[in-house]
């Protein structure tokens, strides 16, 4: 296991980089809407492939080397659960789609959209230092899969990013303040990478890794796979099955 200080060098740099990913939100201030949406699709899809092979290839085969077949089940339930628990109990989702103001006037719509935006901010923080410490667990047991790991959580991180972001502004936010917040709560990632390289020195980290993958499946399964499966055309249908073939089979690719 890969544990001295040059690791946490390389857990440091990355968290950091993956927190920088939240000011891709920016970019819906920038594209006309119709071109966001566009790109939402693909990304999603993308995303979607991309976590989904980062747990099957990569984080499930590491985990379950180093435990029994049933112990680390139970870490993979407990993962998906989580999410599950936070979607359910906190009302809190990723959101991957701009939102509109659905008749209501911008700031009757702004202040009845503010606790929303605050359970958004704690979800994705709360996701992020999950993400953090099963990403980075997953680094040092194996390298090569946690970079793949880490790809895969990018692809799904743009999409999440742009989606939050709209709905931070469409809240009332400003965008500076939005960008703000989205920076913090993306902050937690890197502070899980540490925690997950503090807890290797003494202890295995599989279950942290076990524990995420069961997060990578069911993010894709909930939230991602169901907003492909929504497209409204055959053409929209077979771009969301390609790019979510593509983030599959390039995790397949990066799989040793």
């Amino acid at each position: 296991m890969v544990a001295d200080l040059s690791s946490l060098a390389w857990i440091l740099v990355g968290g950091l980089l993956m927190s920088l990913v939240a000011m891709v939100g920016a970019l819906t201030l920038l594209l006309p809407p119709r071109r966001l949406q566009q790109m939402l699709l693909p990304l999603v899809s993308l995303a979607a492939g991309s976590l989904l092979g980062g747990a099957l290839f990569h984080m499930l085969p590491e985990g379950m080397e180093a435990m029994p077949p049933r112990r680390g089940s139970l870490y993979i339930a407990g993962g998906f659960m989580t999410f599950l628990a936070l979607e359910q109990f906190l009302q809190w989702h990723h959101s991957h789609r701009n939102t509109g103001q659905s008749g209501m006037s911008p700031h009757a719509a702004g202040r009845s959209r503010q606790p929303v935006a605050i359970l958004i901010l704690l979800g994705d923080a709360l996701h992020n230092f999950i993400g953090g410490l099963g990403i980075a667990s997953t680094f040092l047991m194996n390298p090569a899969a946690g970079v793949a790991a880490y790809v895969a959580a990018v692809a799904h991180e743009v999409p999440q990013e742009l989606g939050d972001f709209a709905i931070l502004v469409h809240s009332g936010w400003s965008a500076r303040l939005a960008l703000r917040w989205n920076l913090i709560s993306a902050l937690t990632f890197p502070l899980g990478a540490v925690l997950a390289w503090l807890i290797s020195q003494s202890l295995s980290v599989a279950g942290l890794v076990l524990f995420a993958c069961g997060n990578f499946l069911y993010i894709a399964a909930s939230d991602l796979v169901p907003e492909i499966k929504a497209a409204r055309s055959l053409r929209d249908a077979g771009l969301g099955f390609g790019w979510f073939s593509a983030g599959l089979l390039l995790m397949m690719a990066l799989a040793r």
